[in-house]
């Protein structure tokens, strides 16, 4: 969780960087990073041929690279990249290399407070994982899926940790795919595994897993429900009580169980995307409740309001109170709040963010190759070439808004109460 108290919230606009600069003394520059603060902006560029380094407002990391990639900054601010140094990949932290190098490294994700860097490695066709740059000493014939617990810093992969010939039917069915805990597979093996998951205490792990031809599950801790199913999809832990919920098929339709139970009474022909409220009271996912129509479930109860395109995942307010979503119908984009949706549509948008106290909700919008801040049904802020998500201060009184404008990057912090318009 990224904290924005220690910002600087004082209303007005300042330039951070030159973008138009970088463009013209570089021949290639790649996606552009914005840190959640707005103090830093970044991006790879191609230094000279086959040489990339790494721009940070103008200024370049110490040290080039083969190859520059993946750009994101943790949670405490720290800017990363994987990087490809004598044909060998690794993590660079604020300009700094890490020890270890590999044939290829892939998926960087964090725990909440950034203390935890974790990633997948692949070495003379060995694969593994790296930890604030220290690998597990076991590898594994083939890994997918990477988490991280939030508070305590677990890690678990999907690992294959058996080998499995070509046409091996038997084999196959005897299960060859597992999941490592912090470099310690599961004595349990399964056909296939997938989205691992850990509660936030890092005490318990979970994966959907299958068991058949058409028969699914999920385990936790290396031990597999009881309950047997048509399909499951990647489950969550409710936060502070460490019970597992997720979208099972019971006979050709979808409701939501916990620990192997079914907790909620409707059925519908898909459901997925579920996502709970900061307190773990509430569930919302998406829903199609008929054929090619998609809502939101809130505790079991569906949003009158369907959509006949696609709906994104489910935002709580930091409260629980409030849920909103973005949502297509049309080919055309908008967002729904609590079963209304916005008036106005747009080419493109991204996921809603409720202010502290959960009155009001903003979000990234697209129109016509613009991009802007639209709050409460509405655009609310200038127009840029482009945008980052916008970030309520911790009162809820003021905003950050991180955009490009005229070629720069620039850092504007404005009074929610004062709405604007370029």
């Amino acid at each position: 969780m990224v904290d924005c108290g220690s910002w600087d919230w004082t209303i007005g606009k300042r330039a951070i960087s030159d973008l138009g600069r970088v463009h013209d003394e570089y021949d290639e520059v790649h996606e552009w990073a914005a840190s959640p603060d707005g103090e830093r902006v970044a991006a790879p560029v191609l230094a000279a041929p086959d040489t990339f380094a790494i721009v940070v407002n103008q200024e370049r990391w110490d040290g080039e690279f083969e190859k520059a990639w993946h750009l994101a900054f943790t949670p405490d601010g720290r800017l990363t990249a994987l990087v490809r140094i004598d044909d060998e990949w690794t993590l660079a932290v604020d300009g700094e290399p890490w020890d270890e190098r590999w044939e290829f490294a892939w998926n960087p994700i964090f725990n909440r407070d950034g203390s935890v860097i974790a990633l997948q490695i692949k070495d003379n066709m060995e694969y593994s994982v790296a930890v604030n740059g220290v690998p597990w000493q076991r590898r594994f014939h083939s890994s997918r899926g990477l988490a991280v617990s939030r508070d305590a810093g677990r890690v678990a992969a999907v690992v294959q940790v058996n080998p499995l010939a070509e046409a091996d039917t038997v084999g196959f069915f005897e299960g060859t795919w597992s999941l490592a805990v912090d470099d310690v597979p599961w004595d349990a093996t399964f056909i296939n595994a997938y989205g691992p998951t850990v509660s936030d205490d890092g005490a318990a792990v979970a994966a959907e897993v299958r068991l058949g031809i058409c028969e699914y599950t999920l385990a936790e801790n290396a031990i597999p429900w009881e309950q047997r199913y048509g399909c499951v999809w990647e489950p969550s832990y409710r936060n502070g009580s460490g019970r597992l919920v997720a979208p099972v098929r019971i006979g050709g339709s979808w409701t939501l169980a916990e620990n192997g139970v079914p907790i909620w009474g409707g059925r519908f022909m898909q459901l997925w995307n579920q996502r709970l409220s900061s307190d773990g009271r509430r569930i919302a996912a998406v829903a199609a409740a008929g054929f090619g129509r998609w809502t939101v479930v809130v505790d079991d109860r569906p949003w009158r309001t369907s959509f006949d395109d696609l709906v994104r995942p489910p935002v709580f307010s930091p409260d629980g109170a409030r849920v909103a979503a973005g949502v297509r119908r049309g080919g055309r984009w908008s967002f729904a709040v609590d079963d209304r949706v916005w008036p106005e549509t747009f080419d493109m948008v991204w996921d809603p963010v409720f202010s502290p106290g959960g009155g009001t909700v903003a979000a990234k919008i697209e129109r016509d190759g613009k991009y802007a801040v639209a709050i409460d049904g509405r655009p609310w802020s200038p127009w840029y070439d482009q945008l980052w998500d916008p970030t309520y201060s911790p009162d809820g009184t003021r905003m950050l808004i991180r955009g490009v404008e005229g070629g720069r990057f620039v850092r504007h912090v404005v009074g929610v109460a004062d709405r604007f318009q370029a």
